[in-house]
């Protein structure tokens, strides 16, 4: 078993900026492609960002250019760095991981989410 733990969500303005960690234990052998997910009120949760063991990156379109993926593989950790955050950013976002290479709805372990709020 893997497990994660959010952290970094609150309360920030539009066009501010948070910096978001997972941080993994248990089984870090079953851990390879990581992501971030968020699920905003009434919405069905969506992939944020993903990455792979190897740094290669992915971005929902409506978040590139302003946040940014990373991890530490020595750490055990993911980050995901928000910037000129928008109202529509305000979700519980989740981090995931899976010991797959592949970076889909499907990951293994999950983190139980931390809330982020934009507000106006």
């Amino acid at each position: 078993q893997v497990q994660l733990v959010e952290s970094g969500g609150g309360l920030v303005q539009a066009g501010g900026s948070l910096r978001l960690s997972c941080a993994a234990s248990g089984s870090i052998f079953a851990i390879n492609a990581m992501g971030w997910y968020r699920q905003a009120p009434g919405k069905q949760r969506e992939l944020v960002a993903g990455i792979t063991r190897g740094g290669r990156t992915n971005y929902v379109d409506s978040v590139k250019g302003r946040f940014t993926i990373s991890r530490d593989n020595a750490k055990n950790t993911m980050y995901l760095e928000m910037n000129s955050m928008k109202r529509e950013n305000t979700a519980v976002y989740y981090c995931a991981t899976d010991p797959r290479a592949t970076i889909t709805s499907t990951m293994k372990f999950w983190g139980k989410g931390t809330l982020v709020t934009v507000s106006s």
